[in-house]
């Protein structure tokens, strides 16, 4: 396996871990109790937060694929609410709280675990910063002491790594904000009327990219892909692929392989706590269906 597609296989099983602080059930509260009220505040604060008290528009600008208005509402005021040293604090509170809950302290004293936290954390240290913002803000932060939060600290390292190089693809495409949902949804990754109303773009907008893309042809009439879309949505993805793919490096074969293995059995477990649900806003495939690429 090649280090794009291994990288590929790598993110079907470590966004899980990462993702328990968006589907935690308590995730609205541990916000709240440091003063951002409403999921949306909490968000995109603790997100943002490890870039430091940034204003609205460097978080519209790294959140690429939101509508700005709803950036800007959420960032309002923000770090007079709560520093971004208290939101980081509280979502790797939220992320241990989670953790423990969903795969319990057998689990969290495993092998697998401590395991994984040591292959991912080789990865997430030798990835690269530069022109990666997100991924650098994390990147400054101290690493946490107890395996199951060393995993979740180096799976949400390498998710904001590929996020980052996820909008470099889509600058280098010339596919804006709006347009990328339009394509996620058409491909079938998520559906368009959950990304449409997680990232809160009005109606007249989301047409308009819907007819930007159809001068390119990329959109047939009824919304759906046409074969040079769908080339396009596979570009996209592989450059994805590519440019998350330095880091997967360090890793020989028989690391790879291991790291698989584990991550497997692990996300499954995070799954199987029922929380996540399918489709997401995030775009996760469920890692316990095959593949589809």
């Amino acid at each position: 396996m090649d280090d794009a597609r291994f990288e590929r296989a790598l993110w079907r099983v470590l966004e899980p871990l990462h993702a328990v602080v968006y589907f935690a059930p308590d995730v609205k509260t541990a916000f709240e109790e440091v003063g951002l009220h409403g999921f949306w505040r909490g968000y995109f604060a603790s997100r943002a937060a490890p870039m430091g008290p940034v204003p609205p528009e460097v978080v519209i600008a790294t959140f690429y694929n939101f509508h700005p208005d709803m950036v800007r509402w959420a960032m309002t005021s923000t770090w007079e609410r709560a520093d971004p040293d208290t939101v980081t604090a509280a979502r790797l509170q939220l992320a241990d709280r989670t953790l423990r809950c969903w795969l319990g302290d057998d689990t969290l004293g495993s092998s697998d675990v401590a395991d994984a936290a040591t292959l991912a954390r080789r990865m997430a240290e030798c990835a690269s910063p530069l022109g990666r913002p997100l991924f650098a803000g994390y990147a400054a932060l101290d690493w946490p002491a107890e395996p199951h939060l060393v995993l979740w600290h180096a799976a949400t390292l390498l998710r904001e790594h590929r996020g980052d190089g996820h909008v470099m693809a889509l600058v280098g495409e010339q596919i804006d904000g709006c347009e990328a949902n339009v394509l996620a949804g058409a491909s079938g990754s998520t559906t368009g009327e959950l990304q449409r109303a997680s990232r809160q773009w009005p109606d007249d907008e989301w047409e308009a990219a819907t007819e930007r893309l159809r001068r390119r042809d990329w959109l047939g009439g009824d919304a759906t892909l046409t074969p040079a879309g769908a080339g396009a949505k596979q570009r996209l993805e592989d450059r994805t692929d590519e440019l998350a793919a330095p880091p997967v490096a360090v890793l020989d074969d028989l690391e790879r392989r291991r790291l698989l293995e584990l991550l497997n059995r692990l996300s499954r477990a995070v799954l199987d706590a029922g929380e996540i649900t399918f489709p997401n806003p995030i775009g996760l495939p469920d890692p316990r269906e095959p593949a589809g690429d």
